[in-house]
């Protein structure tokens, strides 16, 4: 990871891509601490570098809210859902893939 930062800027597709695959492995390791911190950064890098509607930012802020819920901030996980559904809309249309599929976690996450 410090050499892929060390060689690319910040905000770097490739970069962000690594992050947000780093934030995963501690999530699935249940560094849940780690996984939010790490999520959060790259959320936004991800939203300066490559803007709200990127497909890419708005798969690492609806994963960022699964780990707030995995954590037990459930209110932040629905907050981190809602404004990812509202971007989905807004930048991909209420039909796309993503949209729904943000739509039905933040539904599951309000039941």
């Amino acid at each position: 990871m410090a050499d892929r930062e060390r060689l690319l800027p910040p905000g770097h597709r490739d970069t962000l891509a690594a992050r947000a695959v780093l934030a995963a492995v501690y999530q699935q390791g249940r560094r849940l601490r780690e996984a939010i911190a790490t999520y959060e950064r790259v959320v936004a890098d991800s939203e300066r570098a490559l803007g709200p509607g990127d497909i890419d930012t708005l798969t690492t802020r609806r994963s960022l809210a699964t780990a707030y819920r995995e954590a037990g901030r459930m209110a932040d996980g629905v907050k981190a859902l809602r404004r990812a559904l509202a971007d989905c809309e807004r930048y991909l249309g209420a039909d796309h893939p993503m949209t729904s599929t943000v739509r039905d976690n933040l539904q599951a996450a309000m039941e």
